[in-house]
């Protein structure tokens, strides 16, 4: 059994030629796994656990890749600043902030000066001040209500505009972001909406900023949005289905409705990979990933095959150079890592490693 770590010395030596780490955190155990991943092969050698809090879950990295950011969804709400340690990929803890709510996903701006969070059962998001050595110690300096259930948060590539998803309002919330100062002031117009019950949850942006795809938490739906490279706002292009019929499964329920009888949809996570041409999401009733094609031209979304994977999937990541996917299961003990086909996006299972209890967010930190 791995000791918990609170310190870069609690953490074993990683690997001498290691300069990839994959952090998972475990929302039942309280705690933060971390890995270093073998660049070539994708094995992970477990390095130990990092103390957090009950119910850690989002989390995101500095864009210098020198802290990780932990959200704990219990009380006192926090947000912890972690040190990664380069060689070692051991995280120090650095700083706590307070955070004025359960905030269900955690980003930063380009820059690395502001984080962004959403919360879901507060129906609000927040922008946190990061200070010039990277920690966060402050409480929110802007706390905006939205519609229902907020579910993600994120800053477009050019660092001037942001979008936040409502599950439950069906709506993208549309702002303009001042990197100078961090406020969010509303975009015109200020949201726009989608098809009712589909539930908008994660969103990605592709690598040249074009296009805006978001994963659907009810219907499993990814819808392509336009991006108005000027103006920042959102157009809907395009739905493709990421559960197929044979599935035997129905659109969920919104929020607060009966459930029925017929198991539910249940979509987690998207992610693209860093050429732009594949699409992975997760659904957690059947505990699959769904792989999707994206046409170089148009950046519209075709279905293409799923994948088992590990019990009730909550979190992907694709590592920068686009080789290895790993995926987390909320109900499962182990992470999954798999190679990526650059040809048509398939993955072939690496290896399956110890993890703790309620899995759920992956990040990976690719160093030189």
């Amino acid at each position: 059994m791995l000791a918990i770590a609170s310190s870069l010395t609690a953490f074993g030596p990683a690997p001498a030629a290691a300069g990839t780490f994959v952090y998972v955190s475990n929302a039942a155990d309280g705690d933060i796994d971390g890995y270093a991943m073998d660049k070539a092969t994708g094995a992970l050698t477990p390095l130990g656990k990092t103390k957090a809090g009950k119910q850690v879950m989002p989390m995101t990295v500095s864009p210098d890749k020198r802290h990780l950011y932990a959200v704990v969804r219990s009380q006192p709400f926090t947000v912890v600043t972690y040190a990664i340690d380069p060689a070692s990929g051991a995280l120090r803890q650095e700083a706590t902030a307070p955070l004025p709510d359960s905030m269900a996903y955690v980003s930063t701006d380009a820059a690395g000066r502001f984080l962004f969070t959403a919360s879901y059962g507060g129906d609000k998001v927040a922008v946190s001040p990061i200070d010039a050595d990277g920690l966060i110690r402050s409480e929110a300096s802007q706390v905006i209500p939205t519609g229902k259930n907020a579910h993600a948060i994120r800053a477009d590539r050019t660092n001037r505009f942001v979008y936040a998803t409502n599950l439950g309002s069906d709506q993208i919330v549309q702002f303009a972001f001042d990197a100078a100062t961090g406020r969010l002031t509303p975009n015109d117009p200020p949201l726009v909406k989608v098809a009712a019950g589909n539930g908008p949850r994660h969103p990605v942006l592709s690598p040249d900023g074009k296009y805006l795809y978001v994963l659907c938490e009810l219907s499993g739906n990814v819808i392509q949005f336009a991006v108005d490279q000027a103006k920042g706002t959102l157009t809907v292009l395009d739905t493709v289905g990421t559960v197929p019929p044979e599935a035997g499964l129905v659109p969920g329920p919104p929020p607060g409705a009966p459930a029925g009888d017929k198991p539910k949809i249940w979509a987690a996570d998207i992610q693209i990979t860093p050429d732009g041409r594949f699409l992975y999401t997760t659904e957690r009733t059947t505990s699959r990933i769904a792989l999707l094609s994206v046409a170089p031209d148009t950046g519209k979304v075709t279905y293409v095959t799923n994948y088992a994977t590990e019990t009730q999937p909550r979190g992907i990541r694709i590592d920068a150079s686009g080789t290895h996917l790993i995926a987390s299961g909320e109900k499962s003990d182990r992470l999954s890592v798999y190679r990526i086909d650059k040809a048509d996006g398939g993955l072939t299972p690496v290896g399956r490693y110890p993890v703790g209890q309620g899995a759920n967010w992956v990040e990976i930190v690719d160093l030189p």
